[in-house]
């Protein structure tokens, strides 16, 4: 019988495995530390992934030529997708939000005989003046001003966040820019930043991430779009307004999963418009939407997704919605992101480096 020989621990190996796992933290803490300054550049590199295809179709099959022309037709073409869908669902609904205040505004004129609402709103301070001095002499409403300017405050910082963020997509798009002018350099010779006895690992772990990255945005944009057609047709069916309209806003949302939920936000107020404008029951309404999103996202759950995804990801449907639970479960919302593409990364390095059922490629392979 074999014994298995064990090799000593030296000062060598010690100080060598100490200072690794320093680096590792020292490289963690200085993430974490300009996160704020990295964040922009590794957004600006999932756009350029994204956009990427569509600089490579202009530039050689269009015969544009020039990458940096390539680039701005990508850019112009992308910013005239977008704005025709916004084009195409904003302002129908800003018209029946219109269309909702003057029937809001009618009706209250209504209720109230008179149709000068200022006049309506002076009749009642004068009959309750007593009871509004009490209410601004109360502790009640000293311990309200306080909790307010807190959050005044905090409103005055969020201001100031969203102008550095403004400032912070521009740099994005010159990031996004000058990394897809030279988009295959940079992919191809990152490698070499690692020791050449590291970089099989290094490459077959990019090559992992970028082929489950494909599969997942591939399937994930098919979901999408079989889940706003659903709701067009359904949406259609019981006679909603903006049928389409809100067919297309779904789909957009669901490109983050289960983002599409809060499209009953807009399903509501449109609820409201056209009970308002009809004079029927709202909930005669809403029960119908409430009904067409539960159908929809059943079929979804049920078939479209772990059909779709576990055909693109190469993951049964169970583990497929057990990745959703667990992930969902232990990171919530960004956890329901990113479970589909990091259940099949984690399966590929068990596969690639403990089973050893997929081979590691060699660096001679490689080039």
């Amino acid at each position: 019988m074999a014994k298995t020989i064990q090799q000593p621990i030296t000062f060598d190996k010690f100080i060598r495995y100490a200072l690794i796992g320093a680096g590792i933290l020292a490289i963690f803490f200085v993430i974490n530390y300009l996160s704020s300054v990295l964040l922009p550049f590794f957004i600006a590199w999932l756009l350029a992934y994204l956009l990427y295809p569509i600089v490579k179709f202009i530039q050689y099959r269009m015969r544009v030529g020039n990458r940096a022309l390539s680039i701005v037709f990508a850019l112009l073409l992308v910013i005239a997708v977008g704005f025709a869908t916004f084009m195409f669902i904003v302002p129908p609904l800003i018209e029946q939000f219109d269309k909702f205040t003057r029937i809001a505004t009618n009706y209250l004129q209504d209720q109230a005989h008179t149709n000068d609402l200022s006049l309506m709103v002076r009749n009642w301070i004068v009959e309750n003046q007593a009871e509004i001095e009490r209410f601004f002499h109360s502790p009640d409403f000293k311990e309200a001003v306080k909790s307010v300017m807190p959050r005044l405050f905090s409103v005055i910082g969020q201001t100031a966040s969203i102008v550095i963020s403004v400032i912070a997509s521009f740099i994005t798009l010159l990031y996004m820019f000058f990394i897809l002018l030279d988009y295959e350099t940079l992919t191809t010779n990152w490698i070499k930043i690692f020791p050449k006895n590291a970089r099989p690992f290094w490459r077959g772990v990019s090559k992992d991430v970028e082929r489950e990255l494909n599969n997942y945005i591939r399937g994930q944009g098919l979901v999408s779009l079989t889940m706003g057609i659903l709701f067009a047709i359904g949406f259609t069916i019981i006679g909603f307004p903006m049928a389409i309209g809100m067919g297309i806003l779904i789909g957009i949302m669901n490109l983050v999963p289960y983002l599409h939920t809060f499209a009953l936000i807009p399903a509501l107020l449109l609820s409201l418009m056209k009970a308002a404008d009809t004079g029927e029951n709202f909930w005669i309404i809403f029960i119908p939407v409430l009904a067409v999103f539960a159908i929809v996202q059943l079929i979804c759950d049920m078939i479209v997704t772990p059909r779709i995804m576990g055909k693109a990801m190469g993951l049964n449907p169970a583990i497929l919605l057990l990745s959703l639970s667990v992930w969902g479960a232990l990171l919530g919302f960004i956890g329901l992101i990113i479970a589909l593409p990091l259940t099949t990364l984690i399966i590929a390095y068990w596969q690639r480096y403990v089973t050893k059922d997929v081979e590691l490629p060699s660096e001679e392979n490689q080039q």
